[in-house]
């Protein structure tokens, strides 16, 4: 029995860029413009399911995917992030880093970044 994802069905002339081990496509419920998502072939839940060369790999995609990011949006900033297990917010059972291109002005007061996760505990510097 193989579990079935949904980023296994993208085809392959939708990637950004792709590796052995894992591929890069637009988010297709993007947060800001030039979100995009790194993705292992295998299925995995979590990061700390990945291999050691899984990481590395993951991680040169990442980079890549950064860098014709910049050359399309040119954005200010970014985010990174994984969603490990419902909890934390994951919907899909595929492990996938999200990469997010921020802009100045894409929200008010962009501080504390992924603290966001938890609304009241985002920006710890605001006076409340």
């Amino acid at each position: 029995f193989m579990p079935k994802s949904p980023f296994l069905q993208i085809p392959e002339a939708e990637y950004i860029c792709s590796n052995k081990l894992a591929f890069a496509v637009w988010d297709k419920f993007p947060v800001t413009t030039g979100h995009a998502l790194i993705i292992p072939y295998r299925i995995m839940t979590t990061w700390w399911e990945t291999s050691r060369k899984e990481k590395k790999e993951l991680s040169k995609l990442l980079e890549q995917t950064r860098q014709i990011i910049e050359e399309k949006y040119n954005p200010d900033g970014f985010n990174i992030g994984i969603n490990n297990n419902k909890a934390a917010g994951q919907t899909v059972n595929h492990l996938h880093i999200h990469l997010i291109p921020r802009y100045f002005g894409d929200i008010p007061d962009p501080r504390g970044g992924v603290r966001h996760v938890i609304p009241s505990k985002g920006n710890y510097l605001e006076s409340k």
